[in-house]
């Protein structure tokens, strides 16, 4: 039996997986969705990036969890990558679900076209939080106007420091046992950087889906499908 633990991206807290989880849980699997710190219900959690990391490394320890599948999305795939290399034999394989990937320290900012300059000073003129975004801001991601609504009223302010801070790894991303997913409705994309990398030298497996940004909204199902694949890789 895999214990999948579910970590959502920017914005987004352990109720974003809650069409996911039944059909892993029906297929005989343990499945932990999680909120990191500062977010939906933990509003309010003074959080740093290492924060972030700790608290997925937290909970695998206190549920007691073995055969652990890390599962990150977007923003969360810089966490739960580097918690990946802090949990030992728990680990049995990470998901990184369009999500972007750590770099030893490199914050989350850094991959941005930019340098990070725009959203820092976002989040400076919000008092330490990276803003919700506009509901425009979901149209092409393959999701109803019901479901778009459903992500806008749950989300929350994201603790600017776990978005500023660098990350910190131990070991190259190639020693992690990984699935990649890219999200891509119209089938044009292509992994880029590191990922594209990894992926090229057999150290990754890519897996596409036909799909926007928020699999976990749009496709629950397929999106289930697709983590019962990879831990059983």
């Amino acid at each position: 039996m895999a214990n999948f633990v579910l970590v959502a991206g920017i914005r987004l807290g352990s109720w974003a997986w809650d069409d996911v989880v039944p059909h892993l849980r029906e297929a005989g699997h343990g499945a932990h969705p999680l909120t990191l710190s500062g977010l939906a219900e933990k509003r309010g959690v003074p959080a740093g990036q290492q924060t972030h990391v700790q608290d997925i490394v937290d909970e695998v320890e206190r549920l007691d969890l073995r055969e652990v599948v890390l599962v990150g999305h977007s923003y969360a795939g810089v966490p739960v990558g580097q918690a990946a290399e802090r949990i030992g034999d728990r680990l049995a394989r990470v998901v990184f679900l369009d999500s972007s990937v750590p770099a030893d320290g490199r914050p989350f900012v850094s991959a941005w076209p930019d340098g990070g300059a725009a959203m820092e000073a976002a989040i400076a003129r919000n008092e330490g939080f990276w803003p919700p975004i506009p509901t425009s801001h979901y149209d092409g991601h393959d999701l109803t106007e019901e479901q778009i609504t459903r992500i806008v009223a749950g989300s929350t302010p994201h603790p600017g420091r776990t978005l500023t801070e660098p990350a910190v790894l131990e070991r190259p991303l190639s020693s992690l046992s990984a699935t990649y997913v890219l999200c891509d409705p119209a089938g044009e994309d292509e992994p880029e950087g590191e990922v594209a990398q990894l992926v090229a030298d057999g150290h990754w497996r890519l897996v596409r889906m036909d799909t926007g940004h928020w699999p976990m909204f749009s496709r629950p199902r397929e999106l289930a499908q697709v983590l019962l694949d990879a831990a059983g890789e």
